[in-house]
């Protein structure tokens, strides 16, 4: 049986959302230094080729001084974001990071990754059982009239009143949820009617691109994307399933790596300002900037990679975007002194290292403005796996627990079950499961709300919640020991923030 999906979200601590916004908004120039020569290019015939990002101020002069220097260094400019000073460089010069920090302009930089351009994947979202076609049936034969015909193992919609809240309103066609992920099968007959073709793209190693089914999955293993959006928008149409907004559109922006199957931060830069200059409202952010699962402020290379992402989403919200993010599935306390990361960098050979997360940052939840997502089962408890933290948490939304929380449901599966590619069906959880609620009941609220700008909407999501205390006790697995620590009161808490997102409550109130 499937697992977690392999890409969790961590989150932000309110205190930390100040530090960043004044020193990741723009970070201060670099003090000058001798310029760089072309002498001094090191690169050799066997080195690898790595993609940078490189972070200057946005007045032409700059910019223009900061392309030549990258020249000078051996770096080759894939794409500039000239409004958000975000510039993508390939190079082989392995001194190339250090060389373009001195140059005069530049406020950060460094490699993207660890492993070089070349490599073939090596990795994909994993084995899954779809739902079969005998599986399919014992669940059709519970659906109730005026449902979808798998809709009776979607205990998800229930626990936040989706059901009820389709006949009142589904949303708004003009409103569009951004799936930044692996790609979407816009084929799927529970997809198409609300897919979104002109806001989709390919952002793979940073340039956009809109051809024909551009922005659909590379292999059936990356399906992850395609779950997502039938999660928020799959059509009440007779067929399948049913999303929580099922009548507001999804539009897909594949930032998988081809050769790796790897997020980088060139192609979520992409993404965002491809998001936001397309006219998209909300995006659903199931996933971190990969190879680091948090980006430490004293390391040049994470550093540049937080500053460039940082840039892109913030370029994102002053146009309008909201964007939502899962909390993680490691159950990790955000809010505590420190966590042991034992996976990074996960493109090449992962060096266990001890974190302070309110240093080091998971990408793009831990961002300003950023809404992070923690999961719950049916029983509306923290799913076992799901990252918290009070300060840390915004909202929690269903992302499904097979482990100690299963519906009572045909399937008696806990997990969450909506749409992959090649027309199928299948059952995951994970916070990357729960983020896609909450997106489609921020679709909802936008709906009703066409108004609504990012920090609006955001301020409404969290007063639709329904508001959960801590539970007396969190011992899962009946040990004896604590699985997890919920701090804080039924307002807010670690666990749940401001509460389980609500969409009934969201096209009502």
């Amino acid at each position: 049986m499937a697992h977690l999906p392999s890409r969790g979200r961590l989150a932000l601590a309110v205190p930390v959302v100040l530090s960043l916004t004044a020193s990741l908004g723009f970070l201060p120039a670099a003090a000058a230094a001798a310029p760089v020569q072309e002498s001094g290019v090191q690169a050799t015939q066997d080195a690898p080729t790595l993609s940078y990002v490189v972070n200057t101020r946005t007045d032409s002069g700059t910019l223009k001084s900061v392309k030549k220097a990258i020249a000078a260094a051996g770096g080759t400019v894939v794409i500039s974001y000239d409004k958000i000073g975000v510039i993508v460089v390939r190079s082989a010069n392995p001194d190339f990071g250090a060389q373009i920090r001195t140059a005069p302009g530049v406020q950060s930089a460094g490699a993207s990754r660890t492993a070089p351009l070349e490599p073939m994947r090596t990795t994909d979202e994993g084995a899954v059982d779809y739902l079969t076609a005998a599986e399919a049936a014992k669940v059709e034969a519970a659906a109730t009239p005026g449902s979808e015909p798998l809709e009776a193992d979607q205990w998800d919609l229930r626990a936040i009143g989706a059901d009820k809240a389709a006949a009142i309103n589904p949303g708004s066609s003009q409103v569009t949820v951004a799936v930044i992920d692996t790609g979407v099968d816009d084929t799927h007959p529970d997809l198409q009617a609300n897919f979104s073709k002109s806001q989709s793209a390919n952002c793979d190693g940073g340039v956009p691109d809109t051809s024909e089914g551009a922005w659909r999955p590379y292999t059936t293993g990356d399906y992850h994307g395609t779950h997502v959006a039938g999660e928020i928008a799959a059509a009440r149409n007779g067929i399948g399933v049913a999303g929580v907004a099922p009548g507001v559109k999804v539009s897909s922006i594949n930032v998988t790596d081809r050769k790796s199957g790897l997020f980088y931060a060139e192609s979520v830069v992409c993404a965002f300002v491809f998001a936001a200059d397309n006219g998209v409202e909300i995006t659903n952010n199931s996933y971190y900037v990969d190879p680091w699962l948090y980006n430490c402020m004293d390391d040049p290379d994470q550093k540049a990679i937080v500053d460039a992402v940082n840039r892109a989403q913030l370029y994102a919200q002053k146009k309008g975007t909201l964007h939502l993010a899962s909390a993680g599935n490691s159950n990790h306390d955000m809010d505590s002194d420190a966590i042991v990361d034992k996976t990074s960098p996960n493109d090449t050979t992962p060096v266990e290292r001890t974190i302070d997360p309110h240093e080091c940052y998971d990408v793009p939840t831990q961002l300003p403005g950023v809404v992070t997502v923690s999961a719950t089962g049916v029983q509306n408890l923290k799913s076992y796996y799901s990252s918290y933290g009070k300060g840390v948490v915004d909202v929690a939304a269903p992302g499904g627990d097979r482990r100690y929380q299963l519906p009572d449901t045909p399937s008696k599966d806990g997990r969450i079950l909506s749409t992959m590619p090649n027309n199928g069906y299948a059952y995951l959880q994970g916070t990357s499961m729960a983020a896609p609620h909450a997106s489609a009941v921020a679709a909802l609220l936008k709906s009703k709300h066409p108004w609504a700008t990012p920090g609006a909407l955001q301020a409404m999501l969290k007063a639709q919640a329904d508001e959960r205390a801590c539970p007396e006790s969190y011992d899962q697995n009946g040990d004896g020991v604590q699985d997890a620590t919920c701090v804080g009161d039924e307002d807010y808490n670690g666990f749940y923030g401001f509460g389980i997102v609500n969409a009934l409550r969201a096209v009502t109130k």
